[in-house]
């Protein structure tokens, strides 16, 4: 796929950010974007159709129910504990979810009065990988569910501050007048990297290809989940792998545009400043921070709890699960590389509002499909679709906004609101699981959080903003 175009110095507006300079270039954009690529062995491979549907198998449940249901995936007792390991993971994802609301003000603020953008970026994105390796020792017993979904928390919590770092990297790679195609453009190599990715996992590690008690075309034995075990282990060194170009080729924030660091209770202070600048400055920018909140929680559940649904609920094999992955990825790639032509020519937030209408109302449909695998195919393509423009398009919507020369504050302050409500979608989904006992009622918890993000976004308009 082509890449974005690189602008020249002088065709470059004064006031754009400080990734405008001659060292942006075509393989600074392909650099950064390849983090998004390696990005798919955390989001694809562990959140949503690998790690987190192995632990929300029958391996994590007392083989003395599993040996009582007889094979019956109906059994009431085998629903029931395959729902509460769901609510474990749930549970799970929500206490990440209030530890990053906790600390992101602190370690997105010191990281950006420190300038060391890359630093901390390869430092969370490392810690990430070393969760995933750790995974290899999550047996698919019941006695290592705790520590399955331990760190699937712990992971999701680096990943996000991987995030704030690489998400501020953006305005060192584009322009104003491209940042839809450069921020479309990583989104979709995180999802081919998926495709990829996946694909590999399935052939050499996952498939069975007739050989009884193994997998993959190198055999290996599918006791206590070793071949999945094993294929996340391979997945951290794939992110390991293409998070390095990153650190190389992309330059630094300069010197001079560094902040003076500041002590770590002294970083709320710096935040409620920041704040109240916005309050008077642009209130706009702090009603966007606070939809992007809402909503993109609620997107984090469609990755996180999608692929359990369709295990669970409409009886996917590990097998079937990859091979909707991988038809995922390519529909929500493409869409998302051509919303970032939309999101240039349109403006992000009608890509916004479009694809959360369309999020809102699949997520509906889900809940009266019956069980009928053709159903979630259709239903869940849809999904996809919409998923990868609403978070490119939300990127560039504030790179766009964001004062010169702020940009680093600004995305710290935007990952610090939109995992400030990260417990929503987890918390929802487990409390209706819970409730109900059925893990299909989990995406009416996710789709409340979408429509609230909706209509939260419905009088943000597109102004920059002004911190003086």
């Amino acid at each position: 796929m082509p890449l974005p175009e690189s602008p020249s110095p002088e065709s470059e507006n004064a006031s754009a950010t400080i990734g405008n300079t001659s060292e942006t270039r075509k393989r600074g954009v392909l650099a950064w974007a390849l983090w998004d690529w390696g990005s798919a062995a955390f989001n694809a491979v562990v959140t949503t159709f690998v790690f987190s549907t192995y632990l929300a198998s029958s391996l994590f449940v007392d083989p003395a129910i599993v040996d009582a249901a007889g094979g019956s995936d109906d059994d009431p007792a085998l629903v029931a504990a395959l729902a509460n390991n769901a609510s474990v993971v749930g549970l799970a994802l929500m206490i990440a979810g209030i530890l990053i609301a906790v600390l992101a003000p602190v370690l997105g603020q010191r990281s950006d009065g420190s300038g060391r953008r890359k630093f901390w970026l390869g430092v969370n994105t490392f810690v990430v990988v070393g969760a995933m390796a750790a995974m290899f020792f999550v047996e698919g017993t019941p006695a290592y569910l705790i520590l399955g979904a331990t760190l699937l928390a712990v992971g999701n919590v680096f990943f996000e501050f991987a995030g704030v770092n690489y998400n501020a990297m953006l305005v060192q790679v584009s322009t104003r007048k491209n940042m839809g195609r450069v921020s479309g453009f990583g989104w979709g190599m995180g999802y081919v990297g998926g495709i990829v990715l996946l694909l590999l996992l399935l052939v050499l590690f996952i498939q069975g290809f007739g050989v009884d008690g193994a997998a993959g075309v190198l055999g290996i034995p599918t006791d206590d989940g070793l071949n999945i075990r094993i294929a996340v282990v391979a997945s951290a060194v794939w992110f390991g792998v293409f998070a390095v170009p990153v650190l190389l080729k992309v330059p630094e924030i300069p010197a001079a545009e560094r902040r003076v660091r500041v002590g770590f209770f002294r970083s709320y202070a710096v935040l409620w400043g920041t704040l109240v600048k916005l309050w008077h400055g642009n209130r706009q920018v702090l009603m966007f921070l606070l939809a992007s909140a809402v909503f993109r929680d609620g997107l984090a559940g469609v990755f996180t709890f999608g692929a359990i649904i369709a295990a669970q609920v409409f009886r996917f094999s590990p097998s079937e699960v990859l091979y909707f992955a991988v038809a995922a990825n390519v529909v929500a790639g493409a869409s998302t590389i051509l919303a970032g032509r939309l999101d240039d020519r349109f403006g992000p937030k009608n890509v916004i509002m479009a694809s959360l209408i369309g999020l809102v109302a699949t997520g509906t449909v889900v809940l009266f499909i019956g069980t009928a695998q053709i159903g979630f195919w259709i239903a869940g393509l849809l999904l996809t679709a919409f998923v990868g423009p609403v978070q490119s398009a939300s990127r560039s919507f504030l790179a766009r906004i964001t004062p010169e020369g702020r940009e680093g504050e600004i995305f710290g302050l935007y990952a610090t609101t939109g995992r400030a409500v990260s417990f929503m979608a987890p918390g929802l989904f487990a409390l209706f699981v819970a409730i109900s006992g059925d893990t299909r009622l989990g995406i009416l918890g996710i789709t409340l959080v979408l429509l609230v993000g909706l209509a939260l976004m419905i009088p943000v308009k597109a102004k920059q903003a002004v911190i003086d």
